[in-house]
């Protein structure tokens, strides 16, 4: 079988797998992942950026490298290799956890529980639910659910794509190192440099690919396209800028402004500021644009590859 069927036919089933199953409660392999990642910063941990960027090298490439013998390993049987690219899929994306925690934050939202709401926050995102009423609990599970279905869902996809297992393994393990040690707090601002660089490196063609399929998929494609060109590269992150701004011209809503984490208040720029400001309702106009983004992007993923495929065949 060919290297592209088995990336779409594993990749969906991966994708499948988690609409239908979600994430393990136990022994999720991104938890596993993350212990011994922590292992490894234990030994290795040092003021300093070297340090930080070693430890990087030793998680990411050991994830590389198991998802590479593994792909090997099976590579002579097709039935096999879908099966290793559907599980790794099913591993690394995060899809269905994200549409049920935003709708589970939404629910208490619309019944006037704010403080089931807040309560809730901390499993979507960072932010400090105790200075967020209604309306900003709204927006924030609306910023984390765009931003998240590139982390989550398209930028895994994409180096599904470009690499197979080992891209969809390493995808992942860049992500969960920067969430681990790529904050900038004062234990990790150096040790964490090298996590938090090549999380923008690797979230780079995911975020835009992302952008660009909520645009298609939105309410209001030239509004996304409108927010994303004019507010993006105003965002801090290189990354959730495009993601965020295209979500918020798609649905038609504001997002930016103050918000807080861990106690420090941050002051950014409004995105789409000719939209309205988020109501609880858009948490899930955003859940079922993020659904719609997944599946375009396994399709744009598969094409993509097809299309390459065919001409290094041409060549050859």
């Amino acid at each position: 079988m060919r290297a592209e069927r088995v990336f779409a036919y594993g990749a969906a089933a991966g994708l499948l797998g988690d609409l239908l199953l979600g994430d393990p409660r136990r022994g999720h392999p991104v938890a596993v992942f993350g212990r011994a990642a922590g292992a490894v910063e234990h030994v290795l941990w040092r003021d300093h950026r070297g340090w930080g960027t070693l430890h990087t090298a030793v998680c990411v490439g050991g994830a590389v490298a198991l998802g590479g013998l593994a792909a090997r390993a099976v590579r002579p049987c097709p039935a096999a290799s879908v099966a290793l690219t559907g599980a790794a899929t099913w591993a690394v994306v995060g899809g269905t956890s994200l549409v049920r925690e935003a709708r589970t934050i939404g629910r208490a939202l619309q019944a006037g529980d704010v403080e089931a709401a807040r309560a809730r926050l901390p499993h979507l995102c960072g932010r400090d639910p105790q200075a967020l009423d209604a309306d900003g609990i709204a927006r924030a599970v609306v910023e984390s659910v765009a931003e998240n279905t590139s982390d989550a869902v398209v930028g895994a996809l994409v180096w599904g794509a470009v690499a197979g297992v080992p891209g969809l393994l390493g995808f992942r393990a860049v992500n969960t190192l920067d969430a681990m040690v790529g904050h900038r707090s004062p234990r990790y601002r150096r040790y964490g440099w090298a996590s938090a660089r090549l999380d923008d490196l690797a979230g780079w063609p995911g975020a835009r690919l992302t952008a660009a399929l909520a645009a298609v998929a939105g309410d209001d494609p030239r509004g996304a396209l409108r927010a994303w060109r004019a507010d993006a590269a105003r965002h801090p992150s290189p990354n959730a800028g495009p993601v965020e701004a295209s979500f918020a011209g798609a649905l038609g809503v504001r997002l930016g402004g103050t918000l807080s984490y861990g106690g420090r208040v941050e002051h950014r720029p409004v995105l789409n500021a000719r939209g309205r400001a988020v109501a609880v309702a858009d948490i899930e106009r955003a859940a079922r644009l993020s659904r719609r983004v997944g599946w375009l992007a396994l399709g744009v993923g598969a094409a993509a590859r097809l299309l390459v495929n065919g001409l290094k065949g041409r060549t050859s």
